[in-house]
């Protein structure tokens, strides 16, 4: 008895706390045996998704279907309606119950009903119109819940279905009834059930529950403890174990606002204590994750997209992203570096990090399953069975330790995160369904395409890139990594290869305009989030990343022109000198940006590093060697004034 009111007096407290902080909740908390309900379902769809992408035999259509009714079922259970809602239920509003079974019911429908229209040649009944329609507007509920702002994109689109016959020019189009339209949108394969939902259903999903699966091994404080132990005693150290450490949980989970939240509230107080700026401590984080989303080897499953899309193995994909992501993170870390020159900023003292041998002998077996995916991918097979395989030996690898082992209990909570994490990219997905139905439906993707190459004419690719570059980073502002790239690669990346870039090309530099978007104002969430952590100004903050991750913006632009930087069409010692001349050309970019190199720039030496950087980020032979030569005449020319200064010092320290 004694037992029994303890535990409802601990209840009644948790519950008492919840209600007072429930403002800091985005999702809703249930208490009681509803929130079991809510983790057995999430469990479930965990486990089911690992069946039908792993082993299951399911039609594309079929699948997805499924995943949406669970998909729509755990967002409207975790969602509020509106935002002042209280979050802290025993059980959901009446409204979400019935947005739940309607959504069961048209997407069941769907499931019953799909094969028989197949069969009777595409004509639908009053019946299929009605629940064709009842779907579409449970979609934008659960994204105005979700995805506000791509909710907007997607309405904005929706109207253009109906509206093209009252636009002039060239955008405008005779119309569609709504019968053609939900027709198109529902019972197609290239609205709400194309592109983007087959995406959230197999390689999305699969990969965000990887990530957590490496979570919850241990694996995220091995990637710090090891960052720390390589780079924390330098100079700024722990702004360089925040990008190493963030650059590869980032590629992982593919969110970078995901990966703001969750390592940004380590890393960043960590950089504000060695002594760095709160802005620039929240940029440095909101840089770093942005750049995971086109990292290999996994680029947060936007690369696995990417092959599909191009038709060619995802190592083509991978070793195109390889020059361009290593050039975006050591622009990272030498601006890291720099800084900490300038402020004179010391890395952690010794004693107090990690020895790189102890850590990498009490859990560097928890790289076991990223080595797994890289060499089941090199050998031949599918992503989504390299990241199932990975996934499973990821349990196996924690238990060669004991402090590491997953129990079933740990599998089971890694099985309801997973199926939690993928709610808000998956609602994403769904909606932009809409915006991709619209292009297909009107043509638009055509009509843009013939536009923009009319006004730039054909073979400009320095202006039709600045073009898609803002293009680019304007439909991926608030949007999802992944769901980004699937907009931009249908509307955008089909205009640059009309205007002469090679395919891999022109989808590279739209992912990359598109992630960037996470850093990009007015719309910067990454780094809004990694403001509210470090407690700075976010236009600031915002401005600095955009600063920071300045390569990121300039690089696609000399990889559409001359691919090599893509490894495409090049054989290894040309890739290998464009690499190195690159390097230097970042190096000397970056030392512009931060006016340092060895010591102070002045404002010739900033003009020869500036030109430098030109030379060398373009590949040519000729051009490479004139920069380099300027590079050196720098180095040369700061190193004397640094021992100058050295020697100026030690005389005025001896007494006279």
């Amino acid at each position: 008895m004694l037992n029994e009111e303890k535990q409802e007096e601990i209840t009644g407290k948790a519950k008492e706390i919840l209600e007072k902080n429930e403002d800091v909740y985005k999702v809703r908390v249930y208490l009681g045996s509803f929130s079991k309900v809510v983790t057995i379902i999430a469990v479930f769809w965990s486990l089911f998704q690992l069946y039908a992408t792993g082993f299951g035999v399911f039609d594309a259509i079929r699948l997805r279907a499924w995943h949406i009714i669970f998909l729509f079922t755990m967002a409207f259970l975790l969602y509020p309606t509106y935002s002042k809602e209280k979050k802290v239920r025993s059980v959901p509003p009446i409204w979400d119950i019935v947005c739940i079974a309607l959504s069961i019911g048209s997407f069941g429908y769907l499931l019953l009903n799909y094969q028989n229209i197949v069969l009777r040649g595409g004509y639908l009944l009053p019946m299929d119109y009605i629940i064709a329609s009842v779907a579409i507007l449970l979609v934008f509920e659960v994204s105005r819940r979700v995805v506000k702002n791509l909710a907007v994109l997607a309405a904005i689109f929706f109207l253009y279905n109906f509206l093209g016959q009252y636009i002039p020019g060239a955008f405008g189009h005779g119309g569609f009834s709504w019968r053609r339209v939900v027709q198109h949108m529902f019972w197609g394969s290239q609205g709400i059930l194309g592109v983007g939902v087959g995406v959230s259903t197999t390689f999305i999903f699969v990969f965000i529950l990887f990530g957590v699966f490496l979570k919850y091994s241990g694996f995220s404080e091995f990637i710090n403890d090891l960052a720390l132990s390589v780079a924390g005693g330098t100079a700024g150290g722990p702004a360089k174990v925040a990008v190493l450490a963030s650059a590869l949980m980032g590629m992982i989970n593919g969110s970078a606002l995901a990966n703001v939240a969750t390592t940004g509230v380590i890393t960043i107080p960590l950089m504000k204590k060695n002594g760095y700026k709160a802005d620039f401590a929240g940029a440095v984080e909101a840089v770093a994750s942005t750049g995971g989303q086109f990292a290999p080897p996994i680029m947060g499953a936007v690369g696995f997209v990417m092959a599909e899309y191009l038709g060619v193995p995802y190592v083509t994909i991978m070793f195109a992203a390889a020059i361009p992501a290593f050039l975006y993170y050591l622009s990272l870390i030498l601006a890291v570096h720099f800084e900490a020159k300038k402020q004179g900023l010391r890395g952690i003292s010794k004693e107090n990090l990690p020895k790189a041998m102890e850590v990498i002998k009490q859990r560097g077996h928890l790289c076991l399953p990223l080595i797994t995916l890289i060499i089941i991918l090199f050998l031949g097979y599918t992503a989504l069975y390299a990241a199932i395989f990975a996934m499973f030996s990821t349990i196996v690898a924690s238990w060669l330790k004991k402090e590491t082992r997953m129990y079933p209990r740990t599998i089971l909570q890694a099985l309801d995160e997973g199926a939690r994490s993928v709610v808000g990219v998956g609602v994403a997905c769904v909606i932009i369904g809409i915006v991709v139905g619209t292009v297909s439906l009107t043509g638009l993707g055509l009509t843009f395409g013939y536009e923009v190459t009319q006004f730039v004419g054909e073979g400009q690719l320095l202006l039709g890139g600045i073009l898609i570059m803002l293009i680019s980073i304007v439909l991926g502002m608030g949007v999802p990594g992944i769901a980004a790239y699937v907009i931009v690669a249908a509307v955008a990346a089909p205009v640059l290869i009309r205007a002469g870039a090679i395919p891999i090309a022109a989808h590279m530099f739209v992912l990359m305009y598109a992630s960037l978007s996470n850093i990009t104002p007015p719309v910067a969430m990454s780094s809004y989030v990694a403001a509210g952590i470090s407690g700075a100004d976010e236009n600031k903050t915002s401005y600095i990343a955009m600063k920071l991750g300045l390569t990121g913006f300039i690089i696609p632009f000399f990889f559409i022109t001359n691919p090599i930087l893509l490894l495409q069409d090049a054989s290894i010692g040309p890739a290998v000198m464009a690499t190195l001349s690159a390097t230097v050309g970042i190096i000397a970019l970056t030392s512009v940006l931060q006016r340092w190199l060895i010591t102070k720039n002045n404002l010739l030496q900033q003009a020869i590093l500036l030109i430098t950087a030109y030379l060398t980020i373009q590949p040519s032979v000729y051009y490479d060697l004139v920069g380099l030569g300027f590079f050196i005449t720098i180095l040369v020319w700061q190193t004397l004034i640094n021992k100058k200064e050295a020697s100026a010092s030690v005389e005025e320290q001896i007494p006279q």
